[in-house]
C-alpha cells in the first residue's frame, strides 16, 4: 500500500530487535512508536493505525515503545553542555527530570528520570554522560543550583554560571517536553517511574532525529 508506506518514511532509526512474533506489520510498529513518541495520545494513536487497516490495544502500542528501548546516541563531543532539571509529575507525585543538552545542535546528549534531586544523584547522572560522550574539556552551563555545581567540581568539570544565553537551549526543550507531555494533562498516570522515563528518553530520540 503505498500510501502506508509513505506515512512510515523516516522511521527506520527506530529497532524491532524485541519482536519476537510477527503478529503487527513492521511498519505499523514503528509508525505507532513514532506518532506516540511524537506528540499522540495512545488512544489517537491506535485511531490512526485503524484507519490504516491495523488494529492494536493501547497496551501493544505502549509496550512497543517500552520494549524499543530507545536511548540518545552517544559519541558526540560537545564543546558547550547545558545541564538542568525540571519537575514531572508521576501519579501526583514530584519527579526530576535531568537533561544534558549540546546548545549548538540543540540535541539531548543524556536524559534521566529520579525520585529526588541530590548531588549524589547529579553524580550519578554526570557518570553516565561521560560515560556516552567525550565532555572532558566541555564547558558546562548550569543556573544556581548548588548541588548542580557541586557534582561538576567533584568530577572536576568546568562549570559556568549561565541565566541565559546558551542555556537557554536546555529551557526550550523543557518546554517542549511539557507540551509534548499536554496529551497526559503534563502527567503521567498509572505508570511506574520506569516507564514515564522510557517514554521521556524515547521522545529526546525522537526530538534529537528531528534536528539532522
Amino acid at each position: 500500500m503505498p500510501e502506508i508506506t509513505r506515512l512510515s518514511d523516516g522511521s527506520d532509526w527506530i529497532e524491532l530487535d524485541f519482536v519476537e512474533r510477527q503478529r503487527t506489520p513492521e511498519f505499523a510498529m514503528r509508525l505507532g512508536i513514532q506518532m506516540h513518541v511524537a506528540r499522540l495520545s495512545l488512544s489517537n494513536t491506535i485511531s490512526i493505525l485503524e484507519r490504516l487497516g491495523v488494529e492494536r490495544s493501547r497496551t501493544a502500542v505502549h509496550n512497543w515503545v517500552q520494549k524499543a528501548d530507545l536511548q540518545p546516541d552517544g559519541g558526540a563531543s560537545p564543546n558547550h553542555v547545558a545541564l538542568d532539571e525540571t519537575v514531572i509529575r508521576i501519579n501526583d507525585q514530584q519527579y526530576w527530570l535531568y537533561a544534558a543538552i549540546d546548545p549548538e545542535t540543540n540535541r539531548f546528549l543524556h536524559i534521566r528520570l529520579f525520585s529526588t534531586y541530590t548531588t549524589g544523584l547529579t553524580e550519578i547522572f554526570l557518570s553516565e554522560l561521560r560515560e556516552k560522550h567525550d565532555v572532558e574539556t566541555a564547558v558546562f552551563l548550569v543556573d544556581d543550583a548548588q548541588w548542580l555545581q557541586t557534582a561538576l567540581d567533584r568530577h572536576g568539570l568546568d562549570c559556568r554560571y549561565e541565566r541565559y544565553g546558551n542555556r537557554n537551549a536546555v529551557e526550550r526543550l523543557f518546554h517542549e517536553i511539557k507540551r509534548r507531555t499536554s496529551s497526559f494533562s503534563n502527567t503521567f498516570s498509572h505508570v511506574e517511574p520506569t516507564t514515564a522515563e522510557s517514554w521521556l528518553q524515547a521522545l529526546a530520540v525522537w526530538w534529537n532525529r528531528c534536528q539532522s
